[in-house]
C-alpha cells in the first residue's frame, strides 16, 4: 500500500470545512493526497515517504487552550510544509513568531500585493485577488522568515522561511474564489516539493480495491444501491474487488422518484451485470415517518431504519457481515465529521449522522473522501454507462427532505409527477446536463388559483437548480424564461393538486443545495 502513497502529499486536517478541498486540489494535479488527524506522529508521516506536508486552516486560534494537538516534531523536519490560514499561524508561533486577534478580521474577497515573486508566487499577477477566512494575524515574524505578499489591510498574506521549503498563506488558494490558486499549489508541488504528477483514478480505483480486500478478507458484502453514481460506482467497485461475494440490495423506501426502482435494477441488472435484489419496504418507512415535520428527525429516521432493513435482508440473504454504501466527502463534512473530530454540523446525512449505534455492519465506503466530480470519473474508468455517470445527485431520505412538513401517500404522488415533468422539460430543451442539480419541492403551503373560471386552493411547488463543480458551494441556475413558462404550464395543467410554481434563486451559502 505504500507504493500508492510514495510521493504523495500528507494533509494534516486540523478542522477547515476545506481539507478535503485541499487535498482534491492536489489530486487534480495527479498528485496523491492522504488527509490524516493532526496528532499523527511525524514518524507515520515519514513512513508513508511523501514527497511534501500540508497543514490545514481550522476555526481554533493556536494561542487557545482547547487549540488542536499536534506532534511538535513535524515542524522541525525537512519535508516541504505549507501552511494556510491556521497552517501559517501554526508555523509562525512554533517557529518563534507572534499571532494575535485582529478584533475584526478578513472574511471573503480581498487583494494581496507580491513582495517576493518567486517560489511560491512565481507568476503571480500584483495584485491579486484571493479569498481570506481569518480572525487572527501574525504580529511578529519569526526569525529567519520574511513576508511573501501582504494584504491591503496590511495583513501578512504570504510568508516563508529563507530557502521557501515552508511556505504559508493567509489566504485559501485551494478555493475557487482564489483567482491563482492553482497557480499557487502548482508552484507548491512542482517548485518547492517537486512532486511527479503520476497519481490517477486508475491509481485510485487499484488502491481501492485493495483496501477493500484487505478490510473484507473472506467475508460477503453488501452493498446499498439507489440507482445513483455513487453507490452504482461502490456497487461496480466491490463486483472489482470481489466478485459474488458482494450483493447489490435495492430498498424501495416508497421515497424514490417516479417508476425509480423499477429502472434501477434493469440498468444495473441489464446494463452492468449486477446481481440485485429489490425489496418494498415503502409501509415500514413512511409509517415511521407519519407525523414527523423536523428534517433532522426525518433523516436520522431514514438512516437507522435503512441499517434495520439491510440488517434482516441480510440474514435471509445468507451471512453477510459488512455494508457498503456511497458516502462522498460532503456527506461527511455537513455531518460534522472530521481527521479533527473539530468540523461544525451543518445537517446529518442519513448515511452518516444517522446510524444507528447498535449497527451489526462493518461499514465499507470507498467514496469517502471523494466529490461528486471525482466519483463520475471513476465511473468513467470503471465503464459505467453514461447515463448513470451524468444523473444528478439524488438525497438517500429521497423525497422526504423534498416534502416539507407531512409526507403522505398523497403528497409523495404529487411531488413525483411534478418532478418527473421538471426532468422531462430540462432533457427535452437540452439543459440537464448544464445543470449540477435540479429538483422540485413541495412546500406545505396551499394558494389560491383559477382554473377553467373556477377557483383552486392547492399546493405550492418550489423548483430548485443550481450549478456547482463539487457541491461544497454553488449558484443558482439562470434558467431560460421560456422553460420555466413550460415547466409551470405543464405542471399546473397535468400534476393534479398544484396550482402555483415559484423558483428559488438562493445560492450555496447561505442556502444549502437541499431545502432540508
Amino acid at each position: 500500500m505504500k507504493g500508492l502513497h510514495k510521493d504523495g502529499v500528507v494533509i494534516l486536517d486540523f478542522g477547515s470545512q476545506y481539507t478535503q478541498l485541499i487535498a482534491r486540489r492536489v489530486r487534480e494535479q495527479n498528485v496523491y493526497s492522504e488527509i490524516l488527524p493532526p496528532e499523527t506522529s511525524l514518524n507515520k508521516i515519514l513512513n508513508r515517504e511523501p514527497a511534501a506536508m500540508i497543514l490545514s486552516g481550522g476555526p481554533s486560534s493556536v494561542y487557545e487552550k482547547n487549540a488542536p494537538e499536534f506532534d511538535p516534531e513535524i515542524l522541525e523536519t525537512s519535508l516541504p510544509t505549507l501552511g494556510i490560514c491556521y497552517g501559517l499561524h501554526l508555523l509562525a508561533q512554533q517557529q518563534g513568531g507572534a499571532v494575535e486577534s485582529t478584533g475584526q478580521g478578513e472574511y471573503g474577497f480581498a487583494e494581496i500585493s507580491a513582495d517576493d515573486s518567486t517560489g511560491l508566487l512565481e507568476g503571480i499577477s500584483s495584485p491579486s485577488r484571493v479569498w481570506m477566512s481569518h480572525g487572527d494575524r501574525v504580529s511578529q515574524m519569526p526569525d529567519g522568515w520574511h513576508t511573501l505578499a501582504h494584504s491591503s489591510n496590511g495583513v501578512v498574506a504570504a510568508m516563508s522561511n529563507k530557502d521557501q521549503t515552508r511556505v504559508a498563506t493567509q489566504f485559501h488558494p485551494e478555493v475557487a474564489h482564489t483567482e491563482e490558486g492553482e497557480t499557487i499549489l502548482r508552484n507548491f508541488l512542482f517548485k518547492i516539493a517537486n512532486c511527479a504528477p503520476t497519481w490517477t483514478v486508475g491509481k485510485f480505483i487499484q488502491e481501492q480495491v485493495e483496501m477493500i480486500r484487505k478490510q473484507v478478507g473472506d467475508g460477503k458484502v453488501l452493498v446499498g444501491v439507489s440507482g445513483g453514481v455513487d453507490s452504482t460506482v461502490v456497487a461496480a467497485l466491490l463486483h472489482k474487488a470481489i466478485g459474488d461475494r458482494s450483493t447489490a440490495v435495492l430498498i424501495d423506501h416508497g421515497l424514490l422518484r417516479k417508476d425509480e426502482a423499477k429502472t434501477c435494477v434493469e440498468t444495473l441488472k441489464n446494463g452492468l451485470g449486477v446481481f440485485i435484489h429489490c425489496y418494498d419496504e415503502s409501509e415500514l418507512f413512511l409509517s415511521k415517518l407519519d407525523g414527523v415535520v423536523d428534517p433532522e428527525k426525518k433523516r436520522k429516521i431514514i438512516g437507522n431504519q435503512f441499517i434495520y432493513s439491510f440488517d434482516r435482508i441480510a440474514s435471509e440473504l445468507g451471512d453477510m457481515q459488512f455494508l457498503a454504501q456511497g458516502t462522498l466527502y460532503p456527506d461527511v463534512i455537513e455531518s460534522g465529521v472530521s481527521k479533527g473530530k473539530t468540523a461544525h454540523v451543518i445537517k446529518s446525512h442519513h448515511n452518516v449522522g444517522g446510524l444507528p449505534e447498535d449497527m451489526q455492519f462493518e461499514l465499507v465506503e470507498p467514496l469517502r473522501e471523494l466529490f461528486k466530480d471525482e466519483v463520475r470519473n471513476v465511473g468513467r474508468e470503471l465503464g459505467l454507462p453514461k447515463a448513470l455517470i451524468e444523473r444528478h445527485p439524488f438525497p438517500g431520505p429521497g423525497l422526504a427532505v423534498r416534502i416539507i412538513g407531512d409526507i403522505t401517500r398523497e403528497r409523495i404522488n404529487i411531488l413525483q409527477e411534478a418532478d418527473h415533468v421538471y426532468m422531462d422539460i430540462l432533457h427535452e430543451d437540452g439543459l440537464y446536463n448544464d445543470i449540477w442539480q435540479a429538483f422540485a419541492v413541495l412546500i406545505p403551503v396551499q394558494t389560491v388559483g383559477v382554473m377553467g373560471d373556477q377557483r383552486t386552493y392547492e399546493n405550492l411547488l418550489g423548483l430548485r437548480a443550481v450549478t456547482s463543480t463539487d457541491g461544497m458551494t454553488a449558484d443558482w441556475y439562470r434558467m431560460p424564461p421560456e422553460t420555466l413558462t413550460k415547466i409551470s404550464n405543464r405542471i399546473v395543467n397535468s400534476v393534479r393538486g398544484i396550482n402555483r410554481v415559484v423558483y428559488d434563486i438562493t445560492s450555496k451559502p447561505p442556502g444549502t443545495i437541499e431545502w432540508e
